[in-house]
């Protein structure tokens, strides 16, 4: 495991380096770029006969645990340095916005995507069972913290929109996870949980995870706060993030969530009280380095996929038309509450459209897709939620700078 780390590592910084001297993309898209480039022409001179190359990159894709790599490793220390830089007295006024998109947002997105999915795809001859296009739907409504916060701070949006799209983000990737976890439940199970079964789960996964974020937010602000050494300072919030997921993973909580929560208790509280103005700029430095190193890594690994997607003409045109299904879910869902309740989420004209095109789907879907029960509508899942990702990443990631200049201006 070691050796594949070092390999994946050293890509990743050969990839960075020819994107940041020749390409000149913002960071993770450029690397991701460039790597699914590499992926199509090793796929290409594989049919020519020239299969060395596409061997290797496979076996070595295929030795890897993506699922396991992001949601046990990666995901927790990803989303705790996003929110450890959200400003909570800057969201406090945007709360029951951020809450209403995040919660009601995701769950009406995903029953729109499962719905038009459901009658979509047998026009093209792709069958998908409707519990499966609620796990699609549950996988692609979230949108990636990850990737929602870095191009949006490259993107200069408004500081009210940001903070709404940011604190959003964060959120509803708890939401959708504890939604998937559901419904993969039930395809394990064979039953659906009466309203009830599903109410506690959803209690105990959701309410658990914000309360062990809290518990654990506060525990590390207390050591933090005894001591004023930022070497060990340092140490005791990666041990908090790293310790804390896996603890949560074992009393079945939501760690994505208690992660967001224990990053901004630290972020803001344990900012202010416990910390003196070296540890400050130690810690800052040290989150913002790590989130960056795999945030890069991360989007390597996605770019790289592309060689074990399974597509063939049918689900070419079934992703084409789910990338159109997601964006008018999230237009729906996100952008036409926006647009109609102007007075209650009080944001600049035309921000459902930023809304809307900044909805950017990552890693984590991806994750999620893969975590499936091998079989048929796996394979088909998993390349829809690829098509979608790349989409969000590539094209909506690289316009929205436009939409936000455009779309975003006025009171």
């Amino acid at each position: 495991m070691f050796d594949i780390a070092v390999i994946f590592l050293v890509l990743t910084a050969l990839l960075a380096y020819v994107n940041q001297r020749f390409v000149g993309l913002p960071t993770t898209i450029g690397v991701m770029a460039i790597a699914l480039i590499l992926s199509l022409a090793l796929i290409g001179l594989d049919k020519l006969g020239f299969g060395q190359l596409h061997d290797f990159e496979e076996s070595l894709l295929e030795s890897i645990d993506f699922s396991d790599v992001l949601m046990q490793g990666m995901l927790s220390v990803l989303l705790f340095a996003g929110a450890m830089h959200v400003d909570l007295s800057e969201l406090r006024p945007y709360r029951w916005q951020v809450g209403l998109l995040a919660v009601v947002g995701t769950l009406v997105s995903t029953l729109i995507v499962a719905c038009a999915l459901w009658y979509f795809l047998p026009l093209v001859g792709v069958e998908l069972s409707l519990l499966y296009c609620l796990v699609f739907g549950a996988l692609i409504s979230p949108t990636d913290p990850i990737a929602v916060m870095g191009i949006l701070r490259s993107a200069k949006a408004p500081k009210n929109l940001e903070l709404v799209i940011s604190g959003e983000s964060l959120f509803n990737d708890g939401v959708g996870v504890v939604l998937f976890s559901m419904l993969l439940g039930t395809i394990a199970l064979g039953v659906a949980p009466t309203p009830a079964q599903a109410g506690l789960l959803l209690l105990h996964e959701a309410g658990g995870g914000i309360v062990f974020g809290l518990v654990l937010g506060y525990i590390t602000f207390r050591l933090l706060k005894s001591i004023d050494n930022y070497k060990v300072e340092v140490m005791l919030t990666l041990a908090a993030v790293l310790g804390g997921y896996l603890l949560a993973s074992r009393l079945h909580v939501s760690g994505p969530l208690a992660m967001v929560i224990a990053g901004l208790v630290i972020g803001n509280h344990g900012r202010a009280e416990a910390m003196s103005d070296e540890t400050r700029a130690h810690l800052d430095m040290f989150w913002e380095l790590l989130d960056e190193i795999l945030n890069t890594v991360l989007f390597v690994l996605i770019g790289m996929e592309a060689l074990i997607i399974p597509y063939s003409p049918n689900v070419v045109m079934a992703a084409v038309g789910t990338v159109v299904i997601t964006l008018l879910a999230r237009a729906l869902a996100v952008g036409a509450p926006v647009a109609l309740l102007k007075s209650l989420f009080a944001l600049p004209t035309g921000a459902w459209q930023v809304l809307t095109w900044g909805g950017l789907r990552g890693g984590i879907s991806v994750a999620l897709a893969l975590s499936l029960p091998l079989g048929p509508e796996r394979n088909v899942v998993l390349a829809l939620t690829y098509a979608v990702v790349v989409f969000s990443i590539l094209v909506q990631g690289l316009s929205i700078g436009k939409v936000v200049r455009h779309a975003a201006r006025g009171p």
